[in-house]
């Protein structure tokens, strides 16, 4: 049987501390640094050097961790020899997403992917919020952002492309802005924390800052709002591409838009994926690339004019 210490000393080397591996095992970091302590004494040799900001393997520490790992998936292929699940996905696969992309982007494939790999079992928790993909609640996440933890894998599955839109009531009414300036002028919709807005165009990288007009932590909401003919959004085209497709929506001061740097990611913790992880990863990339669904070509329509531009 294998000792469970050995167990806990990977887990602190693959999450890469001991607060980590505490919250990933469900114990207190106490706890885990009396375990380490212990397996360290036994084996007479310091694994890992330890202080208040990083950790760093010892040589021996290194070794330590080359050989188990060979020794684990040694056990796993055992494991799968005996129940016939070499290589094949299966088992619980517990995935978090941002709530609209998740529920416009995964939800309607999830009955593709299951006929593929129909031994998977699927948890899928939408929240805006970033996941702890520390904690043993989830394996993979999808995250729509311009840095990734160097903590994390992470395979890009698409670039966020986002633009400025309004619908065509609004400007009816307010009038188009033809400059960035023109937008202080204007009715802005963001949720909260999405203020300023960053936008790359012809003269580089150009801030747009402001208040919203409706405060809310949904994004949702603030795409109804744009839809409405609330005001003027930023917002990704995996998110209103068939509005601006359909003409609800129009893009304006095409010229410009969200830095290309944000991108749709699957990210996990830095270790080996496990099949089903691997299967869900490789079906995404089939869905977004080369060209991702929502990327639509939006035609240029006539410029609306209106009774002036408010606030």
């Amino acid at each position: 049987m294998m000792d469970p210490d050995y167990d806990l000393f990977v887990t602190v080397v693959d999450m890469g501390g001991l607060s980590a591996a505490a919250r990933r095992l469900g114990v207190s970091p106490a706890m885990v640094s009396k375990r380490l302590a212990r397996l360290e004494q036994r084996l007479g040799t310091r694994l890992i050097h330890r202080s208040t900001r990083k950790m760093a393997l010892t040589p021996q520490g290194e070794r330590l961790r080359s050989d188990l790992g060979t020794i684990f998936e040694a056990l796993r292929t055992a494991e799968d020899r005996v129940t016939g699940r070499i290589g094949e996905a299966a088992g619980p696969l517990r995935i978090s997403a941002p709530t609209s992309f998740g529920r416009m982007h995964i939800a309607p494939h999830l009955e593709t992917f299951l006929g593929l790999y129909p031994h998977v079992e699927v948890t899928l928790n939408l929240s805006d919020d970033f996941t702890d993909l520390f904690s043993p609640q989830v394996d993979l996440a999808i995250r729509i952002t311009a840095d990734v933890s160097p903590s994390l894998k992470a395979h890009r599955l698409a670039t966020s492309q986002r633009v400025l839109c309004a619908a065509p009531a609004y400007l009816q009414t307010h009038g188009e802005p033809e400059t960035l300036s023109a937008l202080a002028k204007h009715r802005l919709l963001a949720a909260s924390g999405q203020l300023p807005w960053k936008l790359v165009g012809p003269k580089g990288t150009r801030t747009v800052d402001g208040k919203s007009l409706v405060t809310t932590n949904s994004s949702e909401v603030v795409r109804e709002l744009a839809i409405s003919g609330a005001g003027v959004a930023l917002r990704s085209l995996w998110d209103v591409g068939t509005e601006l497709a359909d003409g609800r929506l129009k893009r304006i001061l095409s010229d410009h838009e969200g830095s290309t740097d944000v991108g749709i990611f699957a990210v996990y913790p830095a270790m080996t994926p496990t099949a089903a992880m691997a299967a869900f990863i490789g079906f995404l990339e089939t869905l977004y690339a080369p060209s991702p669904p929502w990327a639509v070509t939006i035609t240029p329509s006539t410029t609306v004019t209106g009774q002036g531009v408010s606030r």
